[in-house]
């Protein structure tokens, strides 16, 4: 599959903060979904790195470069749009069928996928 041993492992083994916007019991037009912003302005509380706050990240929760860009399956992750694309998808490969691709053509990238014997993240 690849030369990495144990993919899975090392990313299981990492674990992190989720870190939360600081304005996370605003209403949703600031609240902006998931997205961390850095905490700035004076009367922000989160600026002053207390436990209670939340955490804030920092390089050290970064993932080994080893395992970078895998699926938590250990496969790389290839976007496929159509037949053709599948086509130039390798061994050590997971394939994720694009949003916008409808019924019919996911029902044969899904065919053609399982003939190749390629997993499908979201099939």
């Amino acid at each position: 599959m690849t030369d990495v041993p144990s993919i899975k492992k090392m990313r299981t083994s990492l674990w992190h903060p989720r870190f939360k916007r600081a304005n996370v019991g605003r209403p949703d037009r600031r609240r902006l979904k998931d997205k961390w912003r850095k905490p700035r302005g004076e009367d922000n509380k989160q600026r002053e790195h207390r436990v209670d706050r939340g955490a804030l990240p920092s390089s050290g929760y970064r993932t080994p470069r080893a395992v970078r860009g895998y699926h938590p399956c250990g496969l790389r992750e290839v976007l496929v749009r159509n037949v053709r694309d599948l086509e130039k998808v390798g061994d050590g490969y997971a394939v994720r069928i694009a949003s916008t691709v409808g019924r019919k053509k996911r029902e044969e990238i899904l065919a053609k996928a399982k003939e190749m014997n390629l997993k499908v993240l979201n099939g």
